[in-house]
């Protein structure tokens, strides 16, 4: 009989998408195409489509709270995400989680805002995430508005991608991933990756590391924010530096959304391109 490969496992904590392009489905799907087994822990069901949101309801925190405790009990994961939170109630039950014991790494992405303009955390949770949440995290990786929120400042070029991952690292405590696709004017999708330490300076020449790669025209896909941060979620669980993570997961978005599909007229992901 043939040995069994013995898989890393990796978790995401975030919503339902009911249209299968962002959330719970395209961290699961990013998983699987790394090789990595993924659990989850759903915190809100969302009615959605690739045209908006249509409604959303949330989970009881004392579910969210079990469903993590019951994949920690048989399968304990090398990474954790988490993805749409929602409320303070169920940010309160994450974090309550992770301040108890030994933890891994654990990937935030502090998602607020879908693309189609719903709110997708409640803006009296805001600074519940910034006070107890994003203290425990290994990284976070907001987008350009997502950024904004947290370091209160508006963000127009590189140089404040790398103020803000700079502000974010002091404030916080952890690495900073600031992803600035929606910058205008650049002829690339230019990120941030900041972690402070002497290790990123030696290896990359300098105190940040700049992840660049052609903006891919004519392609509007929905869930690639979910997709980056699962992908280096799925890269720490497989046992990745942080830094290599970051720089495979930026690998990884780009060449899904440059081998995007078609499904019933709308752009999606290729989550299995490799």
């Amino acid at each position: 009989m043939p040995q069994r490969t013995h898989l890393a496992i990796a978790l995401t904590i975030a919503g339902s998408d009911s249209g299968g392009g962002a959330g719970i489905q395209a961290d699961l799907k990013t998983f699987a195409s790394l090789g990595v087994h993924g659990t989850c822990a759903i915190t809100c069901i969302t009615a959605q489509n690739p045209e908006g949101v249509r409604g959303i309801q949330a989970c009881r925190p004392d579910i969210v709270r079990q469903q993590i405790e019951a994949v920690f009990a048989e399968l304990p994961p090398a990474a954790v995400k988490t993805g749409m939170l929602y409320s303070t109630e169920i940010i309160r039950a994450v974090a309550a989680f992770f301040k108890s014991g030994s933890r891994p790494a654990l990937v935030v992405d502090p998602v607020m805002v879908a693309t189609s303009g719903a709110r997708l955390l409640k803006p009296s949770a805001i600074d519940l995430l910034k006070r107890e949440l994003l203290p425990l995290a290994t990284l976070v990786t907001p987008n350009l508005d997502e950024a904004e929120i947290l370091v209160g400042e508006k963000l127009r070029s590189v140089e404040d991608l790398r103020a803000a991952a700079r502000v974010l690292h002091g404030r916080f405590g952890c690495a900073a991933l600031v992803k600035g696709g929606h910058l205008r004017g650049l002829k690339d999708a230019v990120d941030i990756f900041y972690d402070g330490k002497e290790e990123l300076l030696l290896s990359a020449g300098k105190e940040e590391l700049l992840l660049s790669a052609p903006f891919v025209r004519g392609v509007s896909t929905h869930g690639t924010g979910c997709t980056y941060s699962a992908a280096v979620a799925g890269w720490l669980a497989r046992g990745c530096s942080l830094t290599r993570a970051v720089e495979q997961a930026k690998e990884y978005i780009t060449q899904a959304i440059a081998g995007s599909r078609v499904a019933a007229g709308h752009s999606v992901l290729n989550s299995f391109w490799k």
